[in-house]
């Protein structure tokens, strides 16, 4: 059971249907979230940094099988503990989550407030994840969408090949981080049944959030928070976006492009990390990712 404090984690691992992916066949395995990277297998990271936040009560896992877990020894040892929980995928993305929520409280787990990320988000950070639980935490919608402001990544990583979401008011790019704060969110989830990016696919958008949000979205005329409540009065729940300033956040594991830039980014974060503390009273169990 997670505490007043945390939240309980969801990491959408599942390999997608169609061609092998990209990064998988660079990396030669089965899943992009199997996929080495500078050192570490990509899941280990995701989920080692979110019980590194201190916000996260348990993790669940939304893949084929459990199996694939259990051949990574950190994530192994993490399911003997408790901590890490396998939950069968679905077809398609929206199945998939709410087949992760039963899994959830099967297993005696709050399913609610719930922080639902991928497994290809190898540069997110414990401090990324705290934030984003805080914000989840202390919401009164009853979603909240991580986003990074343009600003933010132009600062950090200036050239990156991200995508923005541009309103009114401000140009954002998703970071794949989705909070659930009541199980009124779940109304939203079929938003996802043809998968989590919609890019410039027209009709899904149009499908998904009605005509006039999509009205709204192309032509800018909404701030991003009016552009939300105007999907939540379509779709139900209450939305808002939380803004996450670290421009490394929207940066995820797409393809080898994206892969060689996530590789070079760790490499320099592991140049420039301090030695490790000493006190064992304060450091997180071993392997686990640093703020």
């Amino acid at each position: 059971m997670a505490s007043s404090g945390q939240v309980t984690a969801l990491v959408m691992a599942a390999s997608r249907r169609g061609p092998k992916d990209s990064v998988a066949a660079l990396c030669g395995v089965s899943h992009k979230c199997l996929a080495p990277i500078a050192g570490r297998v990509m899941i280990e990271r995701v989920v080692e940094t979110l019980i590194a936040s201190q916000r996260v009560g348990r993790v669940f896992v939304s893949i084929e099988d459990g199996a694939l877990l259990r051949g990574v020894p950190a994530l192994a040892r993490l399911m003997d503990q408790g901590r890490l929980v396998a939950a069968t995928s679905r077809g398609n993305l929206a199945d998939s989550v709410l087949a992760g929520v039963e899994a959830i409280e099967a297993a005696g787990a709050d399913a609610f407030p719930l922080l639902i990320t991928t497994g290809d988000n190898a540069l997110h950070t414990p401090a990324v994840v705290r934030d984003f639980a805080d914000a989840l935490l202390a919401s009164e919608r009853d979603i909240t969408v991580g986003v990074a402001p343009e600003a933010a990544v132009a600062r950090d990583h200036p050239g990156a090949p991200i995508a923005y979401h541009r309103f009114r008011d401000i140009s954002v790019s998703g970071c794949n981080l989705y909070g659930l704060r009541t199980e009124r969110a779940l109304k939203a989830v079929r938003v996802f049944e043809g998968g989590g990016q919609f890019g410039k696919r027209h009709k899904r958008i149009l499908d998904a959030f009605g005509v006039m949000p999509f009205i709204l979205y192309k032509t800018r005329w909404a701030t991003a928070q009016g552009l939300f409540d105007r999907i939540g009065r379509n779709l139900g729940p209450t939305l808002e976006p939380t803004y996450l300033d670290y421009g490394f956040a929207p940066i995820d594991v797409d393809n080898p492009a994206s892969y060689n830039l996530s590789a070079e980014i760790l490499a320099a974060r592991a140049d420039a990390a301090p030695p490790a503390a000493a006190d064992p009273s304060t450091d997180p169990p071993a392997g686990l990712a640093s703020a």
